[in-house]
């Protein structure tokens, strides 16, 4: 089975992100694809971050996290719903679902990290990135990545 890969319709790898997946600009959730996903896969989590909000913020700067994705959904985010089961957790912003890219200091690149999970978590909607990262501990069998960019 080929590797776990993370791609959107909406842009290349470490290209810029369209402009309506911006938090003041639309805020439509990135559509994301998946597919290789490993055998023995029983649910996929997702972490959308920004890293370069270290610099002013202090801290990696959560914009979406998502878990209890089935295996076989081959995608989300979008226009469409998230795939049954699924859960959205609290984001940076206060909120919980998608909170798009909102760089307060220039261009800023977004990292958006799909793991493949041995197990589902069960975890309740609106949990934190850190109850999600304690959750998938001891249970990842694969790991995928896509970043973009993005300017006010």
């Amino acid at each position: 089975m080929a590797a776990l890969r993370l791609t959107s319709p909406a842009f290349e790898d470490g290209a810029e992100i369209p402009r309506r997946h911006g938090y003041k600009s639309g805020n439509a959730p990135v559509p994301l694809e998946f597919s290789g996903v490993p055998d023995g896969c029983r649910s996929l989590a997702l972490i959308a971050d920004d890293p370069d909000a270290l610099r002013p913020a202090g801290k990696v700067w959560v914009h979406w996290t998502v878990w209890d994705m089935p295996p076989g959904a081959g995608r989300a985010g979008g226009d469409e719903p998230l795939p049954g089961g699924a859960a959205e957790g609290v984001t940076d912003f206060g909120s919980v679902g998608y909170g798009g890219p909102a760089p307060p200091d220039g261009r800023h690149t977004y990292v958006f990290t799909l793991y493949a999970l041995d197990a589902k978590l069960g975890l309740d909607a609106g949990s934190d990135r850190a109850a999600l990262e304690d959750a998938i501990k001891g249970h990842v069998i694969g790991r995928a990545v896509l970043t973009g960019t993005y300017a006010p």
